[in-house]
């Protein structure tokens, strides 16, 4: 009977139990820094295999417009959650107390670079005065460009900019209409072969040769999400961490599952891409500094470089806009 009892009394416990509601999801928006190529194939998987959800989340991502772009709808309250570089981060915040703060570093140095095409004969950036470089509003390569051109020997204001959407870059330059186009490296293998369809060859002119060894994408949030629900933040970095952690062990399975969101992108480009986004995410940096963190020496070094390029204090405590906390 006693038995009888314990056992009733735990069916009855455990059909309680069930009958209780699930904790409901917190619904947060990240905003990308760009179009959803393979470059953001990490942030798709780990949606679709359940790494927001596991931590309370109920992710839904957008694209992007540019950095600049990312940081002004965090920071208007638009999307909770965003991917954008540092650079544009720290500027914003310097300039006019922008109040959004990198949380977790995402690339340890810098992808940026310039895509001409081989039959240019354009090989450095040296003698691009006069050149039509095609750019989107906000986009950090504007922002770090002048300085680059002016270690190159290139006067930076001779420079024609001509603006367009993202998704207009490349076509506009594999047709010649705009002699040079801002890319990151991950995008060579797929623009390239686009370019080869059309019987052209891609060049790309990394920025770092002339000295940007400096951080670049990074997850951001508003100064209120940290200071009001630091928990959600918590648990969204765990998320990414988890994101990107599976992805770089499972990379073909990472990209069918971006691929099956993002049918516009085909499955070898996405492969291209997401090879070389983990030698930027994980590397002898990540391993010395841990996985998000920023090292002081070389963000202070990003600062002086943005400061620069932008004619802002160097003096500026770029710690300001960086708050690691909650990464794992």
């Amino acid at each position: 009977m006693v038995r009888n009892a314990i056992a009733a009394g735990m069916v009855a416990l455990a059909l309680g139990a069930a009958a209780q509601p699930a904790r409901a999801q917190d619904r947060v928006l990240l905003q990308l820094d760009w179009i959803p190529t393979g470059e953001h194939a990490a942030y798709y998987a780990g949606q679709q295999r359940g790494f927001w959800r596991e931590n309370g989340i109920e992710l839904s991502l957008t694209r992007g417009y540019g950095s600049g772009d990312t940081v002004n709808k965090v920071a208007a309250g638009a999307a909770q959650f965003g991917v954008a570089d540092v650079g544009a981060v720290l500027a914003a915040r310097a300039q006019t107390n922008v109040p959004v703060r990198s949380i977790s570093a995402v690339y340890t140095h810098s992808p940026h670079s310039l895509f001409v095409l081989r039959s240019s004969g354009i090989t450095t950036f040296r003698g691009l005065e006069g050149k039509r470089i095609a750019i989107t509003p906000g986009n950090s390569h504007r922002l770090y460009f002048p300085e680059v051109a002016r270690r190159a020997g290139t006067d930076p204001s001779r420079i024609q900019w001509v603006n367009t959407d993202a998704s207009a870059m490349a076509a506009m330059l594999i047709a010649r209409r705009v002699d040079a186009a801002p890319f990151y490296s991950i995008h060579w293998y797929y623009q390239n072969k686009a370019a080869r369809r059309a019987g052209e060859e891609i060049v790309a002119l990394p920025f770092v040769e002339t000295g940007f060894a400096i951080y670049a994408a990074s997850l951001v949030t508003h100064d209120d999400t940290i200071a009001r629900n630091p928990d959600l933040v918590r648990r969204f970095l765990r998320g990414a961490q988890r994101s990107f952690e599976w992805s770089r062990d499972n990379q073909a399975e990472a990209c069918r599952l971006h691929v099956a969101r993002n049918p516009e992108v085909e499955q070898d480009d996405c492969e291209g891409s997401l090879r070389a986004v983990m030698t930027f995410v994980f590397n002898d940096h990540q391993r010395q500094t841990g996985l998000g963190r920023f090292d002081p020496e070389h963000l202070a070094f990003t600062w002086r470089v943005v400061a620069e390029s932008l004619k802002l204090n160097p003096d500026w405590d770029p710690t300001q806009a960086i708050d690691t906390r909650f990464l794992p």
